[in-house]
C-alpha cells in the first residue's frame, strides 16, 4: 500500500476524469505524487496560475497488488530514457479524447514543464531524443508522478483524510 498525494486549488473529494486535461505526460488523467511537499508545490502553481482557491492536499491509498490482481494495464519508466521522452512528447501532442497509449496507470519521471519549445524542436527533427530527455528532465529533486487513466484505475485509489 503506498500513500498518494494530489496537489490542487481545490480538496479532491471525488475524481472526475472528465475534468483532466489533454496534453500532459501520461495523457488525459488523473495524477498523483508520493512526495507530499512535491504534490504542494504543484497545487501552489495551480492555485498561482488559476488565481483562485488556496494549495490543497488530497490524500489516497493505492494497492499495486491489488492493481495487479486486477489485470490492470500498468507501465513503469523507471528512470529518465529516450523511450519516456517519445512516450511525453506522444502524449503532449494528443489533442483528442482518445488516449495515446493502453495503460490504466503509468508511472514515471515528471518532465520540466517549461521546455515547450524543445518539445517543438524535436517534433521538427532539430533535437535528438537524447538531448529532449537532457531536456525534459526535472530540475528539482527527482519527481516521480503516477498517472490513473481510466475508471478502472481510479477505482484502486481510497481517499484518505490527512
Amino acid at each position: 500500500m503506498i500513500r498518494l498525494y494530489h496537489g490542487s486549488n481545490v480538496a479532491i473529494k471525488e475524481i472526475d476524469l472528465s475534468r483532466s486535461k489533454r496534453g500532459k505526460d501520461f495523457g488525459q488523467g488523473f495524477y498523483l505524487n508520493a512526495n507530499p511537499d512535491q504534490a504542494m508545490e504543484m497545487a501552489a502553481r495551480t492555485t498561482r496560475f488559476l488565481n483562485e482557491g488556496t494549495p490543497t492536499l488530497s490524500c489516497f491509498e493505492f494497492d499495486e497488488d491489488e492493481a495487479m490482481e486486477n489485470k490492470l494495464n500498468i507501465k513503469v519508466f523507471h528512470e529518465y530514457s529516450e523511450e519516456w521522452a517519445e512516450f511525453v512528447v506522444m502524449n503532449r501532442k494528443n489533442n483528442s479524447d482518445v488516449p495515446a497509449h493502453p495503460y490504466d496507470i503509468v508511472i514515471g519521471p515528471i518532465a520540466d514543464d517549461t521546455v515547450g519549445v524543445q518539445i517543438r524542436r524535436f517534433m521538427m527533427g532539430y533535437l535528438s531524443a537524447s538531448a529532449l530527455v537532457e531536456e525534459l528532465r526535472f530540475k528539482g529533486d527527482h519527481a516521480v508522478q503516477y498517472f490513473f487513466g481510466t475508471p478502472k484505475a481510479i477505482n484502486l485509489l481510497k481517499r484518505i483524510e490527512l
